[in-house]
């Protein structure tokens, strides 16, 4: 709901992955591998077999048709429903259920999480998409960094991007949602 100016601007109709990548303010070797294995074009063609036909705005910027972000949402909602995705919506992640030595080689396998009421849900994968303390309204915290570290990744300090401006006139609360084109 969030992205875009709450129309979820979903990727960008760029040329190349390598035009994307170029776009990526910080650290765009992180996301070589990811951009290469489900492109933006790709990522555009799966929204539109899900029903959710799109435009592409100036700068190259890929958004629902119809301006609302919700049609992105329930078509999201509907696909992971047909898989059997299992959602657990306003439960927190307590930690990661780890396995110890694997094939004898020493380490940490994550089999699964462990939710705050004790739930156990299995996986043969987990991500882990926590978000950051820059947007503690969207229910962010730092909690997906002490998962990571726990599954022994070694996590770099973060840096403040997209996050609010604190100020203490009260006069610039007027100013609160105004937003200038271009």
């Amino acid at each position: 709901f969030i992205t875009g100016k709450g129309r979820c601007n979903l990727t960008n109709a760029c040329e190349t992955v390598e035009d994307l990548l170029q776009s990526v303010v910080s650290n765009p070797k992180f996301l070589y591998s990811a951009f290469y294995q489900c492109t933006n074009q790709q990522v555009m063609d799966f929204f539109e077999k899900l029903g959710v036909p799109l435009k592409v705005e100036r700068g190259g910027r890929v958004f629902p048709r119809s301006d609302k972000s919700s049609d992105v949402i329930r078509a999201l909602e509907q696909r992971m429903k047909k898989l059997r995705v299992s959602v657990h919506l306003d439960t927190r992640v307590k930690e990661l259920v780890l396995k110890g030595q694997e094939g004898g080689i020493p380490g940490k396998r994550i089999q699964g999480i462990r939710l705050s009421n004790g739930t156990v849900v299995e996986g043969d994968r987990v991500l882990v998409a926590a978000g950051g303390r820059s947007y503690p309204t969207t229910g962010a915290d730092d909690s997906g960094y002490l998962l990571a570290k726990e599954a022994g990744h070694e996590i770099v300090p973060p840096i403040p991007s997209l996050a609010p401006l604190l100020v203490r006139e009260e006069y610039v609360r007027r100013l609160q949602g105004l937003s200038l084109r271009n």
